[in-house]
C-alpha cells in the first residue's frame, strides 16, 4: 500500500506541476519539468536516430491524437524553438482533424492560439486558408483511388469520395507541411491510437516520402514514452512486416 500511495502522490505532485506551467502561459521550453520529465528530455530526446525537430512533430501528433493537453503548451513551445515552425504547427493540427478527430484538434487549436498570442506570433506566419497545393502524383492516386474504389466504392461511396477528394487531392498537397512532415505526424497518429491496420500503408508512404528505416524504428521507441509500450510493440511486427518487404 506504501507503494500504490506514494505513486499516486507522485502522479498528483506532477499533473499539479503541469497545470501550473499551462497556468503560467509556458513562455520557455526551458521551465523546469519533474525530475521523470528531466530524465526524457535528456535521454530519449538527446538520441541521435532522430532530430529535435522530428521529435517535436512526433510528440505534438501523439498529444493531440491522444486529447492529452495539459503538456500540449509545454511541448508546443519545444516544438518551435527546435525549428517547427508555427505555419506547420497549424498544418500538423488541420492535418490531425481528419486523422485523429475534429474534437481533438480544436482542442489543439486553443492551446496554440495561446502559445502562439504569447510569442507574438500572428496570421502573417500562418498557412493561408487555400493555398496553392503542391504537384498530385496522378499516377499513384489514382491506382490508390482505383483499388480503395473497388474494395468498398459500392458499400461506402460517400468515404471512399471524400477519402479521394478530401485528403489525397486537396489536405495531402497543402505546401506548409512537407510529405515527409506529414507522413511523420499521420504514422505517429496511427500508432498513438493503436490503429495499426493502416500502418503498412502510411509507413511506406512516409518512407517514399524520405523516412528511413533507421528513423521509423526510432519514431515507434520514441512514442512507447508517450502513448505507452503497448501500442508501441503493437507496431513493431507491422512495422518489421513493411521493411521486409521493402526492395532493399
Amino acid at each position: 500500500m506504501k507503494i500504490v500511495a506514494a505513486a499516486i502522490v507522485s502522479l498528483v505532485l506532477i499533473a499539479a506541476t503541469a497545470r501550473a506551467q499551462e497556468a503560467n502561459g509556458m513562455q520557455k521550453s526551458t521551465t523546469s519539468l519533474p525530475s521523470r520529465e528531466d530524465r526524457l528530455l535528456g535521454d530519449v530526446w538527446k538520441r541521435h536516430d532522430l532530430g529535435p525537430r522530428d521529435r517535436s512533430i512526433i510528440t505534438l501528433a501523439a498529444l493531440i491524437t491522444r486529447n492529452q493537453r495539459i503538456q500540449m503548451p509545454y511541448y508546443l513551445n519545444v516544438a518551435l524553438d527546435s525549428g517547427v515552425k508555427p505555419r506547420e504547427i497549424s498544418e500538423i493540427i488541420t492535418h490531425l482533424a481528419f486523422y485523429s478527430g475534429w474534437s481533438n484538434a480544436m482542442s489543439a487549436a486553443v492551446a496554440a492560439k495561446n502559445v502562439f498570442t504569447s510569442r507574438n506570433i500572428g496570421a502573417d506566419q500562418l498557412p493561408r486558408a487555400s493555398p496553392t497545393l503542391l504537384p498530385l502524383d496522378e499516377k499513384a492516386e489514382a491506382d490508390r483511388a482505383t483499388r480503395v474504389g473497388q474494395q468498398f466504392g459500392a458499400a461506402f461511396p460517400g468515404i471512399v469520395q471524400y477519402t479521394t477528394d478530401i485528403l489525397f487531392r486537396d489536405l495531402w498537397l497543402r505546401p506548409d507541411l512537407a510529405p515527409r512532415d506529414r507522413s511523420l505526424v499521420t504514422v505517429s497518429a496511427l500508432i498513438a491510437s493503436g490503429q495499426v491496420a493502416q500502418l503498412p500503408v502510411h509507413l511506406n508512404k512516409a518512407m517514399d516520402n524520405g523516412l528511413t528505416r533507421a528513423e521509423s524504428a526510432a519514431v515507434i521507441a520514441h512514442l512507447a514514452f508517450y502513448v505507452g509500450w503497448p501500442n508501441a510493440f503493437s507496431a513493431l511486427p507491422v512495422a518489421k512486416d513493411v521493411f521486409e518487404k521493402r526492395p532493399k
